[in-house]
């Protein structure tokens, strides 16, 4: 097992995330297989993992509990249990102290390794930095009494609001936890984010490594390409070999269902093979050709003749990730946006268009997104 250094610990770069534990079949997201649960963590433990990630949601609020009551086996000091004050759920905003202490008593813990603002993103990002709801307050009363060994946030929200949030509180972040692969390195513009968390000295921490498995079985055509490049190399650790060779990455959380892709992904951290440049690009390639995105160079024109005002850069972007994958990341976003603000309040006048130097046919893009929106959520 490869580990990275962070204020002294060693932490196994491949930490197990428990959003995706076994489950027992026929059964809900709520019913964790727990004798396969265990029988997961026993092996990660022994191969050398050490970072649990749980969470108050996950699995109906049941996997800090399974999560906390199979660590509970092995010695307190063998292992780092993170989890996350659930403020996604915006009426969770007055309850930090309530949320956190059932935390502690679900976990069977006295203290949480690591502890992160949940998903922070444009909806709810005032309600955080309001001042009135107490939370950063809190959670540093918490680490000062040594229930929070290191606190963070995770961030699901756009270039701007991440931004925006160390602005306000990155004094106090130690590490921060993004959506990051190759193929949201362009669509959801991770490149940007990375080259800002490096900027402040930030660790980065990684979620959906392989895009909630989307990236763990290529088409044939892309498969050759990157086999004829590492045939040893399956196609899910192209997704990580991709993720160690981005700078500032310490931690890497995989969210594994099943023993097989546990072993396959220890197997893969057992060394650190960062791509070489032929490599990168090769798998660049592949990215571009598993994108459908309109070449909006946000120059703005558009928006100086829009009779709505519309924000057509930012509803663009947020095009191209919908027609990838309409869910909740884009739909938070669009939310977000005042209602007049939104995809359907495009009136298809075609001023924009006009002046388009890309001339995209923005009215139908935002006709489309409109109608996708109203689809349900990919999952």
């Amino acid at each position: 097992m490869i580990y990275k250094d962070f204020q002294g610990m060693k932490l196994s770069a491949l930490g197990l995330g428990a959003m995706r534990l076994p489950l027992i079949e026929g059964g809900s997201d709520a019913d964790i297989d727990e004798k396969a649960a265990e029988e997961m963590i026993d092996y990660a433990m022994k191969q050398g993992i050490n970072y649990y990630d749980t969470a108050f949601g996950y699995h109906n609020g049941q996997s800090e509990i399974v999560t906390g009551r199979i660590l509970g086996n092995y010695p307190r000091d063998s292992y780092y249990l993170a989890t996350k004050f659930p403020g996604y759920d915006l009426s969770n905003m007055g309850k930090v102290e309530e949320i956190f202490e059932e935390q502690i008593r679900k976990c069977g813990v006295e203290y949480f390794d690591f502890y992160l603002f949940h998903n922070v993103y444009e909806k709810n990002i005032d309600p955080y930095l309001d001042e009135k709801n107490g939370i950063l307050k809190y959670l540093l009363q918490q680490k000062e009494n040594g229930r929070i060994r290191h606190l963070g946030f995770s961030c699901h929200g756009r270039y701007d609001t991440l931004k925006r949030f160390l602005d306000a509180y990155g004094e106090h972040m130690e590490f921060c936890q993004i959506q990051l692969n190759y193929l949201d390195w362009k669509l959801q513009d991770a490149k940007a984010k990375v080259e800002l968390l490096n900027e402040r000295k930030i660790p980065i921490w990684v979620m959906e490594p392989l895009r909630g498995g989307k990236l763990a079985v290529l088409s044939e055509e892309n498969s050759r390409k990157l086999k004829a490049l590492r045939p040893e190399e399956e196609d899910p650790a192209w997704g990580f070999r991709f993720l160690q060779s981005i700078p500032g990455v310490t931690m890497v959380l995989s969210g594994m269902s099943n023993m097989k892709q546990l072993k396959d992904n220890i197997e893969t951290y057992k060394e650190s093979k960062p791509l070489t440049e032929k490599e990168m690009n090769a798998l660049m390639d592949v990215t571009d050709s598993m994108l459908d995105i309109l070449p909006c160079t946000a120059c703005r024109y558009c928006t100086s003749r829009c009779p709505k005002h519309l924000d057509i850069p930012t509803l663009l972007s947020l095009y191209n990730e919908s027609r990838y994958h309409t869910g909740f990341i884009t739909r938070n976003a669009v939310d977000a946006l005042d209602e007049d603000k939104r995809p359907d309040a495009c009136i298809g006048c075609r001023s924009c268009e006009a002046v388009c130097p890309q001339q995209l046919k923005i009215s139908e893009a935002m006709a489309d997104f409109a109608e996708k929106l109203k689809q349900p959520a990919d999952l």
